[in-house]
């Protein structure tokens, strides 16, 4: 079975959509036989490189006063408590996610997106880590076993910035516009963190739809 799963890698609700997923595959009886695979997504491909902060994003954004915001991030928090996830959102910054997207697709090609992407998480959200700069992301890479060298070569090229501009408007054919948004065989979506069951009885849909 294949999962394509659109995410950008600032989205919080991102991270705790890959942690159901995963809670789902634990229980299902095909997991060996799924692959994951990450497709670009970016919530703002005009952000500038890095450097706002993001409560400051979130406020102009949706236009929230100080107080409002703070209550958005704590709810997002309180949800990623759920599945483990220890978010620490009050400090971190926001940037353009296109370089941390190219890397994770050159690492999908080596067979190591999903460490990677973990890794890329996990700094961002619980540690607040940046993500957006070349050294930044080389450090993750060498962190996720890939060759540093070999990742700051790629990116200081042009190489998968037409990769990613595909796998978004990929995701505008399906309809999605927004994420995360999983696809299972190009049969059956899910839009959004979405509750346990429902990852569980998707893939049980996509498992049935393959045997019939």
């Amino acid at each position: 079975m294949l999962v394509e799963v659109w995410s950008d890698v600032v989205c919080p609700w991102c991270y705790i959509g890959k942690r159901r997923l995963e809670e789902a595959l634990e229980s299902f009886p095909g997991r060996e036989d799924v692959t994951i695979v990450h497709r670009a997504f970016q919530l703002d491909p005009t952000a500038r490189s890095e450097g706002r902060r993001t409560v400051d994003v979130i406020s102009e954004k949706y236009r929230t006063d100080a107080i409002a915001t703070a209550a958005m991030l704590e709810n997002v928090t309180e949800v990623a408590s759920t599945v483990g996830l220890s978010y620490q959102l009050g400090g971190t910054l926001s940037g353009n996610t296109a370089n941390a997207h190219r890397l994770l697709l050159w690492a999908q090609g080596l067979g190591s997106a999903q460490p990677l992407l973990e890794s890329l998480y996990s700094g961002y959200f619980e540690q607040g880590l940046n993500i957006f700069s070349i050294d930044d992301l080389v450090a993750f890479a060498e962190r996720a076993g890939l060759d540093p060298d070999a990742a700051r070569a790629m990116l200081g090229t042009d190489e998968f910035v037409s990769d990613v501009a595909a796998d978004q408007a990929l995701a505008a054919q399906f309809g999605a516009n927004g994420v995360p948004f999983f696809v299972f065989d190009r049969a059956y979506g899910i839009s959004g963190a979405q509750p346990l069951q429902v990852f569980v009885d998707t893939l049980a849909k996509a498992a049935q739809g393959a045997s019939e």
